[in-house]
């Protein structure tokens, strides 16, 4: 066991016997995610570094505290990528810098621009080491998927938002970058967008990622060169300049676009930023505000004043979820006992506090962010 991770058990230990609650940080640049937390600061961030790296296998492993700008690189040097793209969101501590951690990034569980193409994060995580509530370091999953046997707690962690416990470590599944792409942009209305995305969703068309915003849809090919062009030519559109196209998309990629950008300066003026999961070929939500559409059309981004229930009603009655992302009070928001996640029906709630259980009993870790009372 490193030094840096016998830390951990130790102030891990300490807590539990003292019943002091844990707010697990890394680089911090997702702390705005998620329920407000109240506890002593659990920085991850010494560890750090990639363990192993096997290009030809398409895995990678790297300790929780290592900047995702690394790992990157890393991949880049050999032609790969994480495909989901985690987004990175600008550090805290150096403003212009790119932030954020990979275990920041499997805790909170966020994908980027590609989801809808090749899978979300979770899809990617192969193994993972936990430092549990009872101060004890847990190794589940492997480095190759079919390592997968009985209940498969790898794949819980993305997105548990440190409630479970301090991920240390954590092996990936990781791809080749594509050998050609192309952005296209077409100008059209928010229900012309839906409509064009599910028709080419139903035909062999190489489309990686989307985004529409003030009647423009903008839409990333990626794969074979021959499949690029050949769609290029099918669909039209106007072409965009590769270095501008990937500005656009790393924009998306971490949140600092012109729509957040300008969502962030309606959030001061007591609007709320909303992040709507619904099925793709969903119609107009009809909300009043801002919005910009992603993942050929089921990621729905909402900056509004629109009452907390009105936007979840809306969501719900299309068969998805709300989620409220960003605040300036999430609690004046919701209301008392309102909570930033879509509410869970009693079997997922029954669910959540057994895990919860049996990974951190005396609820050290990251209370209230989650769910209230997990």
């Amino acid at each position: 066991m490193s030094k840096a991770l016998n830390s951990l058990v130790e102030r891990v230990r300490a807590a539990r016997e003292a019943r002091t609650p844990l707010a697990i940080r890394g680089a911090g640049t997702k702390s705005f995610y998620g329920g407000a937390v109240k506890g002593e600061t659990l920085d991850v961030r010494e560890l750090s570094g990639i363990s192993s790296y096997e290009p030809s296998e398409l895995v990678l492993t790297a300790r929780a505290g290592t900047p995702l700008a690394d790992i990157e690189a890393a991949l880049a040097e050999r032609g790969q990528w994480l495909p989901f793209e985690p987004p990175h969101f600008p550090d805290p501590e150096r403003p212009g810098l790119r932030g954020g951690t990979i275990g920041g990034a499997v805790a909170a569980g966020l994908s980027g621009p590609s989801r809808s193409s090749v899978g979300s994060l979770r899809d990617f995580v192969l193994g993972a080491t936990l430092l549990n509530g009872q101060a004890e370091v847990l190794s589940f999953g492997g480095q190759v998927m079919k390592n997968v046997a009985g209940y498969d707690v790898s794949r819980v962690l993305p997105g548990s938002l440190g409630i479970l416990g301090v991920i240390c470590e954590v092996s990936l599944k990781v791809l080749p970058l594509p050998p050609a792409s192309a952005t296209l942009r077409f100008d059209c209305s928010e229900a012309e967008a839906i409509e064009r995305l599910q028709a080419w969703g139903g035909q062999p068309l190489p489309i990686q990622a989307s985004a529409w915003w003030q009647g423009a849809l903008v839409v990333r090919l990626a794969g074979a060169m021959a499949a690029v062009q050949a769609a290029v030519h099918k669909m039209g559109g106007e072409g965009i300049d590769p270095v501008l196209a990937q500005r656009f998309w790393n924009g998306m990629r971490d949140q600092t676009d012109e729509f957040f950008a300008e969502s962030r300066r309606a959030l001061a003026d007591g609007a709320a930023l909303w992040r709507l999961g619904v099925p793709a070929g969903t119609e107009p939500l009809q909300l009043v505000g801002e919005q910009l559409i992603e993942w050929g059309g089921a990621q729905r981004w909402w900056v509004t004043r629109e009452p907390a229930q009105r936007v979840r009603e809306r969501a719900s009655r299309a068969g998805g979820h709300a989620t409220l992302y960003r605040a300036k009070d999430k609690a004046q928001q919701l209301g008392a006992g309102g909570s930033v996640f879509a509410p869970l029906t009693p079997a997922l709630d029954r669910i959540h506090r057994e895990l919860k259980k049996a990974f951190d009993p005396v609820g050290v870790f990251n209370p209230g962010r989650f769910y209230p009372g997990l």
